[in-house]
């Protein structure tokens, strides 16, 4: 028993996703010792030691944060991946179809009621859901379907792995990959994709890497972030 339950836990995501914590190093007394560091400075108690966090978050002295990693691995549709990758800070190890084949389930098929709608004044937005979007979700699964099997077929008659994907319908298949980040870049990434107006998808992940595992890992830091990043903005927790 490591006392970090976290460690290990996966946490399902969409309808085949999930991303799971596979290691941390630090906690909140590390940024504390980080920032204290400065001035050869140690421990004051918890009280103090809690405090000067929250004045570091508050007045976005952020270089004592980057003392802590988290590596997660992560399942998800090349639609997240794309938003996820645009986050250079982010180091990737991805999963690639050159080498291993797709199964068949690998494709995010949306639920009939999760169809939503092209918002009126945002371009790039969605607003609302779609009242009967079942005969949606059919096409979609079907279109796979007959891609998977122009895919198989391709590899039944000798294609290269890296050519026969092209079959593959690319924004819903779901890769794998191992990603590591500090906690300074993390609340980056968690404060635009977690964020209200952010694609519903990755709005998913980032509320679960937030919840099952950045609080449980850093709790002081969360608690500042909450208060000087996600409620000044607003920022509400989707339905799912």
């Amino acid at each position: 028993d490591t006392g970090q339950p976290w460690l290990g836990k996966r946490v399902d995501i969409l309808d085949k996703g999930w991303v799971e914590l596979q290691d941390v190093m630090g906690d909140d007394n590390a940024i504390v010792a980080a920032a204290r560091a400065s001035f050869l400075g140690e421990s004051k108690g918890t009280e103090r030691d809690k405090k000067l966090l929250f004045y570091l978050l508050r007045h976005h002295h952020t270089t004592p944060f980057e003392m802590v990693e988290f590596k997660f691995r992560v399942r998800a549709p090349v639609v997240v991946w794309w938003q996820w990758a645009r986050h250079r800070t982010w180091n990737f190890n991805a999963q690639s179809g050159r080498y291993s084949p797709f199964q068949e389930d690998d494709f995010y098929v949306v639920p009939p009621d999760a169809w939503r709608l092209q918002a009126a004044d945002n371009k790039q937005a969605s607003e609302g859901f779609l009242a009967d979007g079942g005969w949606l979700s059919e096409s979609l699964a079907r279109h796979y379907e007959e891609g998977y099997r122009l895919y198989q077929q391709a590899l039944e008659a000798g294609v290269a792995r890296e050519q026969a994907r092209l079959f593959l319908a690319g924004f819903g298949v779901y890769y794998t990959w191992v990603a590591k980040i500090d906690a300074h870049n993390l609340m980056r990434f968690l404060s635009l994709r977690m964020a209200n107006d952010a694609q519903l998808e990755i709005r998913q992940y980032a509320w679960a890497i937030f919840e099952h595992f950045f609080k449980p890992a850093l709790p002081w830091t969360a608690e500042a972030f909450e208060q000087f990043v996600l409620i000044p903005a607003r920022v509400v927790k989707p339905e799912l």
